[in-house]
């Protein structure tokens, strides 16, 4: 019975390990995509406010 008991908290390990690269390369890319979003947004809004501006000149 002993010999499982470090088997299993070495599994347990591994998969804890495996389970952070993953979420933190999701948290990476989440990252990466919310700044991609914030600069298109703030472009539409330079457009849009360039259009108004267009019409009154």
């Amino acid at each position: 019975m002993k010999k499982t008991y470090p088997s299993f908290l070495l599994l347990l390990l591994l998969t804890c390990l495996n389970s952070c690269t993953i979420i933190g390369g999701i948290f990476k890319a989440g990252a990466v995509v919310g700044v991609i979003a914030v600069v298109v947004v703030i472009a539409i809004i330079i457009w849009i406010i360039s259009m108004f501006r267009g019409k009154n000149q």
